[in-house]
């Protein structure tokens, strides 16, 4: 095999282990728990509350104690930051938002894994995107070029539109992650009591959009973080 025919190889290869990669990475995050709580074994203190996201999580006035809740659904304790999906039955740690793509809930141990996988899915629409356009033919005239080229055009149109979409959850979940708040907490965040006392722009969970990312990222596989800790300021690092 000349070297000519090794370099048209090339392309071909990646494409297809870059949609391999995006095939994995799919079912990886679909069939991956995403920090289901299913015991009340959570390392702190909890007293019996009364519904999910409506129990009182302010700190008292001379205290930093919490009043914790249980779920009125699963009737389990929640640490901060989870809620309850009614599709998969479960509270999810660090709730971000229940995909209907995937299946699946998305949280505190797959979201960068779902991260993850649209930039990977960004890519292979890109670059399919780009095979189409070097695939368009030339022709006298317009009927006769969109015979030609009518399915491909079709093609094309399609793909342009799943990469916008993508391209845009890819946006906004890299948006929140850089201010450490899941996509719950930003749509509803009049419903969270732990948010509620806190400014239109205030989040107790910000440490600055370098952490924020470093933390998302890099050092997110350490076991459960217990946020608590990170609301009130105690301690160094999150655990």
């Amino acid at each position: 095999m000349t070297q000519e025919e090794e370099g048209r190889l090339v392309q071909p290869v990646l494409f297809v282990l870059l949609v391999l990669a995006s095939v994995l990475l799919y079912f990886a995050v679909s069939l991956m728990d995403p920090g289901f709580i299913l015991s009340d074994d959570n390392g702190l203190q909890f007293t019996l509350g009364t519904m999910e996201e409506q129990q009182d999580m302010i700190p008292r006035a001379k205290s930093k104690s919490l009043r914790q809740r249980r779920c009125g659904h699963c009737l389990l304790q929640q640490p901060m930051r989870s809620k309850h999906c009614q599709t998969c039955q479960h509270c999810v740690r660090r709730y971000d938002h229940h995909c209907p793509w995937i299946e699946n809930c998305v949280g505190e141990r797959n979201h960068r894994w779902f991260v993850l996988y649209l930039a990977v899915q960004l890519l292979v629409l890109l670059w399919g995107l780009h095979m189409a356009w070097t695939g368009f033919g030339a022709a006298a005239t317009w009927p006769s070029w969109l015979r030609s080229n009518g399915v491909l055009l079709a093609v094309a149109a399609l793909v342009v539109l799943l990469s916008l979409t993508v391209l845009l959850l890819l946006g906004s979940h890299l948006y929140l992650v850089s201010l450490n708040t899941t996509t719950w907490e930003f749509m509803c965040r009049h419903r969270i009591s732990y948010l509620r006392h806190c400014g239109t722009d205030e989040n107790p969970f910000d440490r600055g959009t370098a952490r924020n990312l470093w933390g998302f990222f890099c050092a997110a596989g350490g076991g459960p973080v217990i946020w608590e800790q990170v609301y009130f300021r105690e301690g160094s690092e999150p655990v």
